[in-house]
Order: structure tokens, then C-alpha cells, then sequence
């Protein structure tokens, strides 16, 4: 390599550095920059079998579930982020529009019913990935996650992240009104 080819070479490597940078802050110009594409939407729900909280001789898998919508609620004692949307999950529940089925992801089984006594049980059903395996499938990466899922077991929305009233007014409740629709 020459020596004016070797000069030049830093400043080419800072262009192609900064265009990538002002492709990365135009890209995320999003006002919802929350909301992560999930290529699980429109698919079916993934295999798994998992124990029940609270009973881990019984195992429910994702056929189970199958025959009524459900909202899956990713969760852990552990969980800043849980204990905030708490609140909305459990009001959601009451409402009895859907199913509520809590997936308790890498916690202790103690701390999560301890939480579940202390903070409150809006779950139908509590199902216990305790070393995380089945949650690589959902693609969950972090929680509270939440996903709705229509009678069939096709995946019809993602929510990263603690869900708020407005996120259950206008995310949520727009998709359970077509599945109540006949």
C-alpha cells in the first residue's frame, strides 16, 4: 500500500463509521422506538411443556392451551419492570375478556408464589420456565413480556416490556374485540 493510500485510509474508515451512525439514529427515529418486530407474529405458538407453578407433576404444553385466546405474561420476582405492570395485568384479568396465563421465566419457585401471594394471582394458570429453555423458542429476551394468542395458538401480538393502561386501551383491546367478533 502506498503512503498517501495508508493516509487516507483512518479518514475512510471514520466516513463509513459516521454513515453507519447516521443510518442507526435515522433508522430509530420511531416514536415507538418499544416496539420490536416479532417474527412470531401470524405463526404458531411454539412447542413447549412446562410444570405449573406450584404443581411440577403437571405439565401443560402449547396444544393444551389451545381451543380459547390467551394473553401470555412473561414475569419474575426478580422483575422491576413485573412489579410495575402488576397492577394493569391484574386489572386486565378481571375483565375476564381472556385468559390471563402467567409464564414464570428463571425464578425460584418459592419467590415466585411468595410474590404471587404478596402482590396478587390474575393468572388462570402459571406455568414455570425455570431454566429458560422454552423461552429462547418464544423469543423472549427480557421480561415482563406479553403475548396475545387466539384460540388456534397463532401469535397475534408482542408487547415488550410493562404494559400500561393505554397499552392494553390501544394495543391490546383493538385485537380482543376482533377475536370476540363473530
Amino acid at each position: 500500500m502506498s503512503a498517501s493510500r495508508a493516509r487516507w485510509l483512518p479518514l475512510a474508515v471514520f466516513g463509513v463509521i459516521l454513515a453507519l451512525l447516521a443510518a442507526g439514529v435515522w433508522l430509530s427515529r420511531s416514536p415507538d422506538r418499544d416496539a420490536l418486530p416479532s417474527p412470531l407474529i401470524g405463526k404458531p405458538a411454539p412447542a413447549f411443556q412446562l410444570p405449573v407453578l406450584g404443581a411440577p407433576e403437571r405439565l401443560v404444553t402449547q396444544t393444551d392451551l389451545r381451543g380459547t385466546p390467551y394473553l401470555l405474561n412473561v414475569w419474575g420476582s426478580w422483575c422491576p419492570g413485573c412489579r410495575e405492570e402488576h397492577a394493569v395485568v391484574n386489572a386486565f384479568a378481571k375483565t375476564g375478556r381472556v385468559r390471563v396465563i402467567g409464564f414464570n421465566w428463571k425464578d425460584e419457585p418459592e419467590d415466585a408464589t411468595r410474590w404471587l401471594a404478596q402482590f396478587g394471582n390474575p393468572y388462570d394458570l402459571v406455568l414455570a420456565d425455570y431454566d429458560g429453555k422454552a423461552a429462547i423458542e418464544w423469543g423472549i429476551y427480557g421480561a415482563p413480556e406479553t403475548f396475545l394468542v387466539d384460540g388456534g395458538g397463532t401469535i397475534l401480538w408482542k408487547h415488550v416490556g410493562p404494559m400500561t393502561d393505554a397499552t392494553i386501551r390501544e394495543q391490546l383491546m383493538p385485537l380482543v374485540e376482533r377475536l370476540e367478533a363473530p
